[in-house]
């Protein structure tokens, strides 16, 4: 059962409670409302001195497009709270692709000629290319969102919960240990952790669907693509997926003579058995940034690897979903998660709008103005409202996101739609905006 959050009357995190024992306590007065999202109750009068706070572990799995979170107790393997945060960084790179674009059109179009802004060039009489000057560590803007993302909702959930230790997926993939399995000893190359290494990488690889005949949805087996009976080796650029039709048709055939009748496929799949998984560099760029940004925040930082990951969570035969993957992050995790009931809050990363001084068409051509002030009688786009509208065609309640304008008439999105035409008078704020959109 997700719990709710609770502080004090110092704003101090106290044990989550369960949503019954929430309600019953704003219910009797007893407590208030503190924040939407994450939900949190902050309590009226001081509680006793000989409660213990028990501690929490954050636990984090990143990814590309959703990051699970999932705080656990560690010594009772309970799930108090969970969620999964969806990333914008596509978004920043193709408005960054059209930024780009647009600038280049006006300098074609302003300009008799300006040499375009080049990520390398080259110093006189050195035909060596020179890289342009970048602080040490910096990452794209699309990449550096997801870390920013991440450090806030750590730094968040730091305020309303006893968070004494984080676990973050730091790789996805161990590839040392499939292309040398003794680099860490006998054991750990004959342990169970390293089948699952090698077989999450090729399912990632290969698209989860056999590489002879494409089928998806059946069991699939790990393949010598240069037969082991003829000197195939075990490394990873020599394995793949296959369905057990597949491999027991081709046997020990070498994969010229089996996919003679199908040169396209067998071209498709030697360049694919050498192409290493699509932004790797990137995403191990991003997830150890990320881990130097959670060891500045002062707590101890566990790391593990997908593969045990999937391991802890098959092994405990958990559901495949970014919150429960996080769940099931690191050597920490108990050997008995209870997940029952647990609902995740979605959170998207919505940003926090535009500098731009006019809106304009997909053309870049301005259509209309844009107003200077953000803030109106107090409200700004985005906050969510609960207006009480007690006269006029519109009378009712209504619950939902605002788009402000300066003549205080603001516009409500709510789940049964637009209401447009709304007074500021009738509003009234229940969660400013922070560039995030939450939902259960």
């Amino acid at each position: 059962m997700s719990k709710v959050l609770v502080i004090d009357t110092d704003k101090k995190p106290l044990n989550p409670i369960h949503p019954a024992t929430a309600r019953q306590l704003l219910n009797n007065g007893k407590a208030a409302i503190y924040r939407r999202f994450p939900f949190t109750i902050m309590l009226k009068k001081s509680c006793q001195l000989d409660v213990v706070v028990e501690p929490l572990r954050i636990k984090i799995d990143p990814g590309s497009k959703t990051t699970g979170f999932a705080l656990v107790n560690d010594s009772t393997g309970e799930v108090v709270w969970a969620a999964e945060l969806q990333h914008r960084g596509f978004a920043i790179k193709e408005s960054l692709n059209s930024r780009r674009a647009i600038r280049r059109g006006r300098r074609n179009r302003k300009t008799r000629y300006r040499q375009p802004p080049k990520h390398e060039w080259f110093r006189k009489g050195n035909k060596q290319p020179c890289p342009k000057q970048r602080r040490e560590g910096w990452l794209p803007p699309s990449l550096m969102s997801r870390v920013h993302n991440i450090e806030t909702w750590v730094k968040r959930l730091r305020k309303f919960a006893n968070i004494t230790a984080i676990s973050q997926e730091l790789v996805r993939f161990d590839t040392q240990l499939m292309q040398n399995p003794d680099i860490q000893g006998k054991e750990y190359q004959q342990g169970t952790l390293a089948g699952y290494e090698t077989r999450e990488y090729l399912l990632e690889k290969w698209g989860r669907q056999c590489a002879y005949c494409g089928v998806k949805d059946v069991p699939l087996q790990v393949e010598h693509i240069h037969p082991k009976a003829k000197g195939g080796t075990n490394r990873i650029s020599n394995l793949t997926l296959s369905c057990e039709k597949c491999n027991l048709k081709k046997g020990t055939q070498d994969i010229k003579e089996f996919l003679k009748k199908d040169p396209k496929r067998f071209t498709e799949i030697e360049a694919q058995a050498k192409k290493p998984l699509v932004d790797t560099a990137a995403v191990n760029a991003t997830r150890f940034r990320l881990l130097e940004t959670l060891k500045a925040l002062g707590l101890p930082v566990e790391t593990g690897s997908g593969g045990l990951t999937k391991f802890n969570r098959t092994t405990q035969s958990l559901d495949k979903t970014h919150w429960i993957d996080a769940a099931c992050v690191g050597k920490s995790t108990p050997n008995k998660l209870w997940v029952n009931g647990v609902k995740p809050l979605l959170i998207k990363a919505a940003g926090h709008g535009t500098r731009q001084s006019c809106r304009t068409d997909k053309h870049g051509f301005p259509i209309r103005h844009c107003a200077r002030e953000k803030i109106h009688f107090g409200f700004t786009t985005g906050d969510i409202v609960k207006a009480v509208v007690t006269k006029g065609k519109k009378v009712g309640i209504y619950t939902g996101r605002i788009a402000t304008r300066a003549t205080g008439s603001f516009n409500i999105s709510t789940k049964n739609g637009l209401i447009e035409g709304i007074s500021y008078k009738y509003c009234k704020t229940i969660h400013r905006k922070d560039g995030y959109g939450c939902a259960v």
